[in-house]
C-alpha cells in the first residue's frame, strides 16, 4: 500500500472518453428524430396513482422532431423533465461520496483500513471474493441496492489491488455482483415488486425460478472473476497480521470502527427496506449515512475540522465534471420523449412480435427490455412503461405473465453494468479510475455468457409452464 495519501483522482483521460461516448450516443438519438416519425400511446392513472399506459386506447402518431437549440441544452433541460427528482438526488449522493472519500483518504483511515484487511484476508483472498459478490448480489437481489453500494465500490478496488488483483476485477465484485443480483431480482421492490403489482400477481410470487437463476448467475460470475483474476494476479508483499496489530494506531482503529459501525447500521437501514415501504427511496438515506460516518470517522483520526471541510471541498470539485456524464447520459432519454420516438419504437417492437412463436415472443420481451434500459435505466420506470404492453402480449401469445416479469428483470439488470448511459457504472468507473472502454473490454465475455444462461432460464420456465 502506498504511504501517500494523494486524495481522490478521477482520470482525465477515462472522463474525456466517456464523455466522447455518451456524445456520440446523444447525436445518434438527434439523428433518430429526423427518421422515426412522432407517437405515443394513450396513458391513464391506475389506482396507486402511477401514470401507466391505457393499451385499450393504443397507438396514434403524432406531430415529432425536436429543436436543435433543445437538444443542444438536453443535458440541462432534463433537470426540469418529469422524473428530474431522481436525478438530482444522484448527482447530490455523487458529490457526498466524492467529499468523503477524499477526506477518508487524506487522513490515512482508507490506507490504513485497507492494509489490515489485506493483512486479514491475503491468505484466503479467493474465499472473500466469493463472501464479497455473495453479499453484493445479494443487496441487489433482496432490496433492490444498485446505485446505493457505489460508496463502497472504492473501497472493494482498493482491497482487490491490496490482494494482487487489479481494479476491474474489484469493480466486478461490488457493481457488478450488484447488478446481477438486481437482475436476478428474488425479492427486487423495484423491478419484480413493481412489476409483478402492476400485473396483478401477488408480490414476489413465483420465486423458485428466481432463486434458481440467482444461483447459476452467482456461479458464473464467481467463475468469470477468478478466471481473469488468477490470470492477471500480482505477487503482493502482505505484511503479516501480528505485526499489523503491533503497529496499530489506537486513534486510527477508533476512527475506523466508528466508520464501520456506522456504514453497518446505513446497510442494516437498506436491508430493513425490504419490509418498512416508507424507507424505499434509500439513496439519499444512503449518502446522509455515508456523510455522518465519513465525518466522523474523519474527525476521530485526528483530522481538524477546518482541514476536513477543505478536504471534502476538493473532493466535491474533483468529481464535478462527473456530473456533466450523468446529465449528458440522461438527455438521451429526453431527446426520444420530447419527440415523441420513443413510443414510436415501442408500437414497432409490440407489432413486430406478431409471427413469432411462444419461445421467440418471451426471447423478443427480453430484447425490448434491454433495448429500452440503454434509454431509461431506471427500473421501475421501465415496469410502468413497458408491463402495461408485456401482459397483454403474453396474453395473446399464451406466456405466463410471470416469466414475461422475469424477462424484464432480466432485461432491466445486467445491461446496467455495461450499458454508459447508466449513472451507476459511470460513478464507479470514475472511482476506480477504470475507463469506459477498458471496462467494456472486460466485461463484454460475461455479459454474452450471462445472455446465453437467461435466455437458456426462460426457456426453461417455458418448457416447464413456469407460472
Amino acid at each position: 500500500m502506498s504511504e501517500e495519501n494523494k486524495g481522490l483522482n478521477i482520470s482525465a483521460r477515462s472522463f474525456i472518453m466517456a464523455i466522447i461516448i455518451i456524445f456520440i450516443l446523444m447525436l445518434a438519438t438527434y439523428l433518430l428524430t429526423f427518421l422515426i416519425p412522432g407517437g405515443e400511446y394513450a396513458r391513464t392513472v391506475d389506482e396507486n396513482g402511477h401514470t401507466v399506459i391505457d393499451t385499450a386506447a393504443g397507438f396514434k402518431y403524432v406531430d415529432g422532431g425536436l429543436p436543435f437549440w433543445k437538444w443542444l441544452l438536453s443535458p440541462l433541460l432534463v433537470l426540469g423533465a418529469d422524473g428530474s427528482g431522481a436525478l438530482i438526488a444522484v448527482i447530490l449522493f455523487l458529490l457526498v461520496i466524492g467529499g468523503v472519500f477524499n477526506a477518508l483518504t487524506c487522513c490515512g483511515l482508507m490506507n490504513y483500513m485497507l492494509e489490515r484487511l489485506v493483512a486479514r484476508f491475503g491468505a484466503v483472498r479467493y474465499r472473500l471474493m466469493a463472501a464479497l459478490v455473495l453479499f453484493f448480489m445479494a443487496m441487489g437481489s433482496l432490496v433492490g441496492s444498485f446505485e446505493e453500494v457505489v460508496p463502497l465500490v472504492p473501497i472493494v478496488v482498493s482491497l482487490a489491488i491490496g490482494l494482487g488483483w487489479d481494479a476491474v476485477t474489484g469493480v466486478g465484485m461490488s457493481l457488478l455482483a450488484a447488478g446481477c443480483g438486481f437482475a436476478a431480482g428474488v425479492a427486487n421492490p423495484f423491478t419484480i415488486g413493481v412489476a409483478q403489482t402492476l400485473a396483478g400477481l401477488p408480490m414476489f410470487s413465483g420465486i423458485w425460478l428466481r432463486l434458481l437463476a440467482f444461483a447459476c448467475i452467482y456461479a458464473l460470475l464467481l467463475l468469470f472473476l477468478r478466471t481473469h483474476a488468477k490470470r492477471t494476479e500480482k505477487e503482493t508483499s502482505v505484511q503479516p497480521a501480528a505485526e499489523i496489530k503491533s503497529d496499530a494506531d489506537p486513534r486510527m482503529s477508533r476512527a475506523l470502527l466508528l466508520f464501520g459501525l456506522i456504514i453497518a447500521a446505513g446497510i442494516a437501514t437498506v436491508i430493513s427496506s425490504g419490509f418498512i415501504p416508507a424507507l424505499r427511496d434509500y439513496t439519499m438515506i444512503v449518502a446522509v449515512v455515508f456523510l455522518v460516518a465519513g465525518v466522523t470517522a474523519t474527525l476521530v483520526s485526528g483530522m481538524s475540522g477546518r482541514e476536513l471541510l477543505r478536504k471534502f471541498r476538493a473532493g466535491v470539485v474533483a468529481i464535478a465534471p462527473s456530473v456533466l456524464m450523468i446529465l449528458m447520459a440522461a438527455s438521451i432519454k429526453y431527446t426520444m420523449v420530447e419527440s415523441h420516438i420513443l413510443d414510436t419504437l415501442l408500437h414497432g417492437a409490440v407489432g413486430a412480435a406478431g409471427s413469432m412463436s411462444r419461445a421467440g415472443v418471451i426471447l423478443f420481451i427480453y430484447l425490448i427490455c434491454l433495448v429500452m434500459n440503454f434509454f431509461i435505466p431506471s427500473g421501475s420506470a421501465k415496469a410502468f412503461l413497458l408491463i402495461p404492453l408485456i401482459v397483454p402480449l403474453a396474453q395473446i401469445f399464451g406466456l405466463s405473465p410471470q416469466l414475461c416479469i422475469v424477462a424484464f428483470a432480466f432485461g432491466d439488470g445486467f445491461s446496467n453494468v455495461f450499458y454508459p448511459t447508466n449513472p451507476a457504472l459511470l460513478i464507479s468507473l470514475g472511482l476506480a479510475d477504470v475507463g469506459y472502454g477498458q471496462w467494456a473490454k472486460y466485461s463484454w465475455k460475461f455479459q454474452v455468457l450471462n445472455l446465453l444462461l437467461t435466455a437458456a432460464l426462460l426457456l426453461f420456465g417455458l418448457a416447464v409452464g413456469y407460472a
